[in-house]
């Protein structure tokens, strides 16, 4: 069983940065892609970014290609969101979730483990 555990959201004004850290319990944390996803007030949860296990690969949401970084650091089993340039749009809760089989993939469902979310709040 993995245990996510996300931190560093916050209110942040439009335009402003924050940085979203998801550190991962166990010892196959460098095996997992991990992905964060969002959910604002009254949509569905949504997809932001994907990193493969080994860092080399990502895959970003079309809404935040060029603004959002996601990274990791297998020797502290945590992966990050770096969010640049924030719009009130990006306001939601926050979510990081660990996929065993490594894939790339957008959809929910490939996930297997998730944290229990970190609001970002985004002024205009």
């Amino acid at each position: 069983q993995v245990q996510l555990v996300e931190s560093g959201g916050g209110l942040v004004q439009a335009g402003g940065s924050l940085r979203l850290s998801c550190a991962a319990s166990g010892r196959t944390f460098s095996t997992y892609s991990m992905g964060w996803f969002c959910q604002a007030p009254g949509k569905e949860r949504a997809f932001v970014a994907v990193i493969s296990s080994s860092g080399v690969r990502t895959r970003y949401a079309d809404s935040v290609q060029g603004r959002f970084t996601i990274s990791r650091d297998n020797a502290k089993n945590t992966v990050y969101l770096q969010m640049n340039n924030l719009k009130p749009e990006d306001t939601a809760v926050y979510y990081c979730a660990a996929d065993r089989q490594g894939t790339l993939l957008s959809t929910q469902a490939a996930y297997d483990y998730w944290g229990q979310g970190t609001q970002v709040t985004v002024s205009s």
